[in-house]
């Protein structure tokens, strides 16, 4: 009897993980296809293509991309649709001042 009601506890248990994995990924699915539309609707086909060549070669720059291109929509100082010159500006600005940023400078006495 003490076996069946630790097996049973443990299959309740087992289930409601799986269902909370599942709702997880439900969820970031949802985020990922709101994230897409967005991506869309602000950049033109030719922008979208450079970021998804951009993608391939260093996926988490993308993704630092697309949250500054949703972020930068959403206080309005983007243009909409962005053009892939107007992508590529943006970009360089994004690069420059990522660059600037981790340059160290060592200073010996």
């Amino acid at each position: 009897m003490d076996i069946e009601e630790i097996r049973r506890k443990k299959m309740l248990e087992l289930q409601k993980k799986l269902a909370e994995e599942e709702e997880k990924q439900k969820a970031l699915l949802e985020a990922e296809l709101q994230k897409r539309a967005l991506i869309k609707r602000i950049l033109t086909a030719e922008a979208r293509e450079r970021l998804e060549r951009i993608r391939m070669a260093r996926p988490e720059f993308a993704e630092a991309i697309e949250l500054q291109l949703i972020q930068l929509a959403q206080l309005g100082r983007l243009p909409i649709p962005l053009t892939d010159e107007q992508f590529k500006a943006l970009l360089e600005k994004i690069a420059a001042a990522k660059k600037k940023k981790s340059e160290i400078k060592i200073i010996r006495k």
